[in-house]
């Protein structure tokens, strides 16, 4: 081999190694990318409902943001419990999270007496999607017409009254307790299976109030064959502008909205959560999403992980208070 064969082979290798080199940064960014797989949505709410409805309307957005499929994995039960077990035990990857309700994120770890994860602890926000107003009905042989006779009416009948609400730990039971306490009159509270057989119940006469959203009782409300006394949001809804508030209408600082959002495992790293907020909001701000959100009586609330988490720590303060108040226990 002569001499200027061996430099020149010298310099090849020189190359190659320096290309190696190089190359080394760029494979370990790609191997790092993220998301490079499908992303389970672990969702705590049996398909068919108004909650799942919306998750499944906004995946599409999510997929186009994060150039990924959103794979969603109904796993309801114990309110919320076991679908949100999953996701705090899970891998802390960003490719396993969850969407969980008021009731799983606030109000069940002063409900149960042994939780299996906790809320505040093991689960990381990653942003709100949506708050759900509940509305206070009655049947029209209720003789009431206003908040304030209604109030004055459960005052002198105490627990002569029955309140129809989605089941045992919901937010709608949670709504029902606390406008028992602000009111300062004894209702006897009826658990049903959601909502809607709640409402229906209210509209035959079976119950005389009901505590419901707003999708059970909106058509029957305009129909007149449901009273409504207020909403429970802070504000007056636009698919019921004539309908008060029920802080308006006689109970000042009543607030009682339902809400869920997503959450990830407690170690998944910041910037996962930081991107996975960005895809949320870009789905949650699409003008037909929005519209569709809101036929179905769901607000959309796009916000940062840091005011969900302040927004989940202030409820669960409040209901812990109202529960422990009520003396509410679930096993």
């Amino acid at each position: 081999m002569t001499t200027e064969h061996a430099a020149g082979l010298t310099r090849r290798a020189g190359l190659a190694s320096l290309a190696a080199l190089l190359a080394a940064p760029l494979a370990a960014r790609a191997q790092g990318h993220w998301p490079d797989k499908p992303i389970r949505l672990v969702v705590t709410f049996p398909p068919g409902g108004s909650s799942d409805a919306v998750v499944r309307l906004l995946t599409p957005r999510l997929n186009e943001k994060l150039g990924q499929q959103v794979v969603v994995d109904n796993r309801p039960g114990a309110g919320g419990n076991v679908g949100l077990t999953l996701v705090a035990k899970g891998p802390a990857d960003g490719y396993t999270l969850g969407v969980g309700a008021a009731g799983a994120l606030s109000a069940n770890s002063s409900l149960y007496a042994q939780m299996p994860f906790d809320p505040l602890k093991d689960l990381k926000p990653v942003g709100m999607l949506a708050a759900i107003p509940f509305v206070l009905v009655g049947h029209p042989s209720v003789p009431a017409r206003n908040l304030r006779d209604l109030i004055a009416l459960a005052r002198s009948k105490p627990g002569g009254l029955s309140v129809g609400h989605g089941g045992n730990g919901t937010a709608m039971h949670l709504a029902t307790a606390l406008f028992e306490q602000m009111a300062e009159a004894k209702v006897v509270g009826v658990p049903y299976r959601g909502s809607g057989p709640a409402a229906i119940d209210a509209i035959a006469g079976q119950v005389p109030l009901a505590m419901v959203d707003l999708p059970a009782a909106l058509q029957q409300i305009r129909a007149g064959k449901l009273v409504a006394f207020g909403v429970t949001s802070p504000q007056r809804l636009p698919s019921l502008p004539d309908v008060p508030t029920l802080a308006e209408a006689g109970l000042p600082g009543y607030d009682a909205t339902g809400w869920f959002g997503v959450v990830a495992p407690a170690a998944t790293p910041t910037a996962i959560v930081t991107q996975l907020n960005e895809a949320i909001n870009f789905a949650l701000r699409d003008p037909q999403n929005q519209a569709a959100m809101r036929a179905q009586g769901v607000e959309p609330a796009p916000d940062t992980p840091q005011a969900f988490e302040r927004y989940i720590q202030s409820e669960t303060r409040k209901w812990g208070q109202v529960i422990r108040t009520a003396q509410i226990k679930l096993d």
